[in-house]
């Protein structure tokens, strides 16, 4: 059961590829890979974190109180206050990853994939388990596709383009033919 979560999470429900959640980091970060490994680490201890969190407050807090309309702020805050951990501890411990991350670090708290993916777990009314293993496979799969993208790019720096397609063209162009790369997984699970 936890292998079919993953390889959905990882493969055929991609977070940025599929439901295309997260699209500004995937976009911002990926033109050097050793960037794009440090925000796919990030997003992968945020998401994750998020994810037993806001079950854990949804389910043991806000549903028993009868407070499931702050929901939205509720996620949001712990969020924020993980970022802001994360941040701190990039800001001592890796202060180049930190300077190459710049403002897509702090905008991880409004990133559309981890609040997506906190709440596609309480509107799948999932257990906290197949929660935690789906908030790591969302985070797996959103790092997997940062990653791959970095590395075309990369590569796309050293081809021919032509003038109009430079940069955010060529990229956009890129980012839909590996979204559709993974469309082929959707008969999978």
């Amino acid at each position: 059961m936890y292998f079919e979560i993953i390889v959905a999470g990882i493969f055929v429900n991609n977070i940025l590829l599929a439901q295309f959640l997260g699209n500004c980091p995937f976009l911002g970060t990926s033109k050097k890979m050793e960037t794009a490994i440090g925000m796919a680490m990030a997003v992968v201890f945020v998401l994750v974190m998020a994810g037993v969190i806001t079950w854990l407050i949804y389910y043991w807090l806000l549903t028993p109180f009868k407070l499931t309309f702050l929901r939205t702020i509720a996620f949001i805050l712990v969020i924020a206050s993980l970022v802001q951990f994360v941040e701190m501890f990039l800001k001592k411990s890796i202060p180049a990853l930190y300077a190459g991350l710049g403002i897509f670090l702090p905008l991880i708290t409004t990133n559309c994939a981890v609040f997506g993916a906190c709440v596609l777990n309480i509107d799948k009314e999932l257990e906290f388990m197949p929660a935690l293993v789906t908030s790591f496979a969302y985070a797996a799969g959103f790092g997997l596709a940062l990653i791959l993208f970095a590395g075309v790019r990369e590569r796309i720096l050293l081809a021919r383009v032509p003038r109009p397609l430079r940069d955010t063209s060529i990229a956009l162009i890129t980012a839909g033919i590996i979204s559709l790369s993974f469309y082929a997984f959707r008969g999978m699970v």
